[in-house]
């Protein structure tokens, strides 16, 4: 298998005529001398016979000890059985022979080598002799190993980590995929890679994308890097996966394409923590529903749709009625079962036709493309409607209902910020007069809210400079003029304007915490008045106090009223709370009853103000402990000019018999008054014709005069 410096000329061609056999030698002998290769020659036995002067060079040995089968002796040991083996089926077989192997040299140890050979052949198809070359290969062999060795560490790094691979090596068109990108493809380890088989495993939305990125690759637009994302459906289960790719393309010399690795990882338990952290930060978790931040995109879209088709776009409000009352009375778990209820209610009403979202609490809202006011106002209506339906929770019967203020673009606002603003205000008009019911805005809204906001303002200022009083105006009685009480009016000082009545901070007895610490201020003064008269021996009665509806949404009412009374030493008998027909509507009647109850239980008066303006039933008169009826000043203000209210002042006192409490008839202002209410059973009243509401200083006076007044004769 190794070359004889004489054996060029048996590897030449033929001569050509005119040319000298000496000079064909020399010209051969130039010619091997001038090659990095070794040349040799073997008999058709296959024992070497000559050997080029390289072989010298190489080895360090004379080409003489190459001869025969000497030159196996320089072979590294490892490869001493494959190399004879090869050259013994090419020498049996006649067929040329490519073989590598190691060889001893002078210099650096042994050297990878490449041996080839082919053998003359006669006409009658017999080996004449053998003609090969040795070739040194070591460099390329060492990058080979390098790069195997590397390529090696690549997949076991790429299989520890769950990373399949496509390789694809342009030269054979050739492809190879790991088993762990035909698992991820569902697909059997004998499965023969294709174009058209991954192809097939993708999802057909996504296949132009991965078309698109294979042209680029092979005509070289796409860079020596590049990534894509791509759903493929498994062969195996259907199961949809998200693919993410990161290929590098490998070029031979001229830049044409030598080999694509491609990299393939399943990333679809992180696209699914990355999709629900994105839908998290637009949606509402207990809902499901757009928050505030995504709604108030799509209502910006909406808007810039509606600008280009000069349409309209409508905004909604809705505020669920009583959500603290079912959290406190219920539960939360109840509270939210509420929330989840109307948004599905919501969403099924308009979804098809608009978008639902939660703002945040109470909240929601809808856009309601392509719709003018009349149509909005038709279908919140019937919206609200369908949200009245009740529904159970731990078998009890749970109300559902909300509140809606609305507005129109471009009507009631510019941009998105505007319109919010307006069905705002909207809502909060609906919520002060219309609960259950739609508001749509109107400009004079913002003069009325701006008026609320105000009061507000100037209620907190009041309560917490300590401008908060009570006047007393007494309560007679009509059979024989003698104060048997007095009711406690709120009244609270302006800086500038002096004494003003409750009715110009009407709006803060709506607020939670503001009624309470105004009903605190109220309740200190009223207590510390009472205890004085007691000390004083002043025999004032009983003094009816107001709550507001909101004050019964607090939890410490009862406990905050009577812990004053009992440090004070004063008689729960020596006051009446007065209430309106309203705190016994709606989801809050559970709580209101639980703290009349209390308070009734303690010995404290309930009395029912105003009867007969609001919605309250008549059996509310049995449901609750109510001791004192009080007739509205608007009936007994036209008893006399009115049959209608004469006939309701005889059905209240006859009812107040009846049911054993007491009736006041409040306003009274003349004596034909005065004395109709005392001829028709009511014994007692209270009004300007007993006296105006004045200071607590007032009280002892009022009591001392009351001997003087003789109404009748």
């Amino acid at each position: 298998m190794l070359p004889a410096e004489d054996t060029a000329t048996d590897i030449l061609p033929p001569p050509s005529p005119g040319d000298l056999p000496d000079e064909r030698d020399e010209d051969a002998r130039y010619a091997v001398d001038l090659s990095p290769q070794i040349n040799w020659t073997a008999t058709p036995e296959g024992r070497v016979e000559r050997v080029s002067r390289r072989w010298a060079e190489m080895t360090g040995t004379d080409p003489g000890a190459a001869l025969g089968d000497q030159w196996i002796t320089k072979l590294h040991p490892d490869d001493v059985a494959d190399t004879t083996k090869a050259w013994n089926i090419s020498v049996e077989t006649k067929s040329p022979i490519d073989v590598e192997y190691r060889l001893a040299t002078c210099a650096t140890g042994y050297r990878w080598v490449r041996a080839r050979a082919v053998a003359r052949l006669d006409v009658s198809g017999q080996v004449v002799r053998w003609y090969g070359t040795l070739e040194d290969v070591h460099d390329r062999k060492v990058a080979e190993h390098a790069l195997r060795d590397s390529e090696e560490r690549f997949r076991l790094a790429a299989q520890a980590a769950g990373i399949g691979i496509w390789d694809y090596n342009a030269f054979d068109d050739r492809r190879e995929w790991s088993e762990e990108f035909k698992a991820m493809l569902g697909l059997p380890v004998d499965a023969i890679p294709s174009i058209d088989i991954a192809l097939s495993c993708v999802v057909p939305d996504d296949r132009s994308k991965l078309l698109a990125l294979i042209g680029a690759v092979r005509a070289g637009h796409s860079g020596y890097r590049f990534e894509t994302m791509v759903r493929i459906r498994r062969t195996d289960t259907g199961e949809e996966r998200w693919m993410k790719t990161a290929g590098w393309r490998i070029e031979a010399p001229l830049g044409r394409l030598h080999r694509v690795l491609v990299t393939i990882r399943d990333v679809t338990e992180e696209r699914s923590v990355e999709d629900r952290i994105r839908w998290a930060a637009d949606h509402d978790g207990m809902t499901r529903l757009p928050n505030r931040t995504a709604f108030v995109n799509r209502l910006e879209h909406a808007i810039a749709a509606a600008v280009r088709q000069s349409t309209h776009v409508a905004l909604v409000l809705f505020d669920v009625d009583h959500l603290k009352e079912t959290n406190d009375t219920i539960g939360h778990d109840a509270g939210d079962l509420l929330l989840q209820t109307l948004a599905d209610r919501l969403t099924q009403f308009f979804g098809k036709r608009g978008t639902v979202g939660r703002l945040g609490g109470d909240e929601f809202a809808a856009i309601l493309e392509l719709t003018d006011e009349d149509v909005m106002v038709v279908k919140v209506h019937a919206a609200l409607d369908a949200l009245r339906e009740p529904f159970t929770y731990e078998g009890r019967i749970v109300d559902c209902q909300a509140t809606a203020g609305g507005s129109v673009f471009p009507q009631h606002g510019a941009d998105a910020a505007e319109l919010l603003k307006a069905a705002d205000i909207a809502l909060y008009a609906a919520k002060a007069s219309n609960r259950g019911g739609l508001r749509t805005f109107r400009p004079a809204m913002r003069a009325d809210l701006q008026r609320r906001s105000s009061m507000i303002s100037v209620a907190r200022d009041a309560a917490r400079e300590d401008r908060i009083v009570p006047y007393y105006q007494p309560k007679v009685s009509l059979h024989d003029n003698a104060i048997c009480g007095f009711e406690a009016l709120l009244r609270w000082r302006h800086p500038t304007l002096g004494l003003q009545a409750p009715g110009t901070i009407a709006a803060a007895f709506e607020d939670l915490d503001l009624a309470t610490s105004i009903s605190e201020r109220m309740l200190t003064q009223i207590v510390g008045d009472m205890r004085r008269w007691l000390d004083d021996g002043v025999e004032f009665g009983r003094i009816a106090v107001n709550l507001s509806p909101a004050e019964f949404r607090h939890e410490s009412l009862v406990s905050r009223v009577l812990e004053r009374l009992y440090r004070a030493g004063i008689a729960t008998s020596r006051i009446e709370l007065e209430v309106t027909e309203t705190v016994f509507l709606g989801r809050g009647a559970d709580s209101v009853a639980q703290a009349l109850n209390a308070f009734s239980r303690e010995g404290v008066k309930i009395a029912l103000d105003d009867f007969g303006t609001g919605y309250a039933s008549l059996t509310h008169l049995k449901a609750f402990p109510v001791d004192v009826i009080k007739i509205d000043r608007s009936f007994v203000s036209s008893l006399d000019t009115s049959p209608n209210d004469a006939a309701i002042i005889d059905a209240v006192v006859g009812l107040g018999h009846k049911l054993g409490m007491e009736v006041v008839a409040e306003g009274v202002e003349t004596e034909i008054q005065a004395k109709y209410l005392l001829d028709r059973g009511c014994h007692y009243g209270q009004g300007y014709l007993f006296g105006r509401a004045g200071p607590s200083a007032t009280v002892p006076s009022m009591l001392a005069g009351q001997k003087e007044m003789k109404l009748f004769s």
